[in-house]
């Protein structure tokens, strides 16, 4: 796994943060209460937040004080279409050079994630699910396919649709079609796994915001 500086850990921390939930939308993020988190100095931190500030994960300034983005419904169809396009192309470059060590880490990170639904720990469950994938991606040795699809996923809404009642359970299932790709070094399975996962979250978040809308 490739070295990383102290930003970048704490960028990862943050990312990981934001898509679980653990930091929703609009709230403050105070430079001193996170690097008291991560027991680190402020210095990290107020790099991290200017990069993702340049990803889109939060908005303001990283002196006076930086907030996570809202996200905008409206452009989510355009992200959903962009997820699918490159998502498709890292899964598929995972599965050509995973081995038998890649897959091993991704079952475990797979298994945890069950275990948080299981043991209705939320918001590690969210959490889970993002190391999963962003570990795969990892995977595929594309770094600036994976810095565009991290500046998708900034604005993406993970958090409503993983709030759905029964989601990350079928999110679950999802990937267990998606590892028994993987061992099969099916790529072509891979990505038809991957976009399936992807437009399902999207189509369950649209039938709730339709479902809303008319019982008001």
């Amino acid at each position: 796994m490739q070295y990383k500086t102290k930003e970048e850990q704490v960028a990862d921390f943050l990312r990981e943060g934001i898509i679980a939930g653990r930091f929703p939308r609009g709230a403050r993020l105070k430079q001193q209460e996170i690097a008291t988190l991560l027991n680190t100095s402020i210095t990290p931190v107020r790099e991290a937040l200017k990069l993702l500030a340049a990803e889109g994960y939060v908005v303001g300034d990283s002196y006076r004080g930086a907030m996570v983005a809202p996200f905008d419904i409206d452009a989510t169809t355009e992200m959903l279409n962009l997820r699918i396009l490159l998502e498709t192309q890292l899964v598929r470059a995972a599965v050509e050079r995973a081995d038998t060590n890649h897959i091993e880490e991704l079952h475990r990170l797979a298994e945890a994630f069950e275990r948080a639904i299981a043991e209705a720990r939320n918001e590690e469950a969210r959490a889970a699910n993002y190391r999963f994938h962003h570990r795969m991606f990892e995977i595929a040795q594309m770094p600036q396919t994976l810095s565009f699809v991290q500046i998708l996923w900034a604005r993406y809404p993970f958090d409503l649709i993983n709030r759905l009642p029964g989601r990350v359970s079928r999110a679950a299932e999802e990937h267990e079609e998606l590892m028994n790709a993987f061992i099969r070094s099916d790529s072509a399975a891979a990505m038809l796994a991957t976009r399936r996962h992807i437009e399902s979250g999207w189509l369950e978040l649209q039938h709730s915001i339709s479902a809303d809308a008319a019982a008001t």
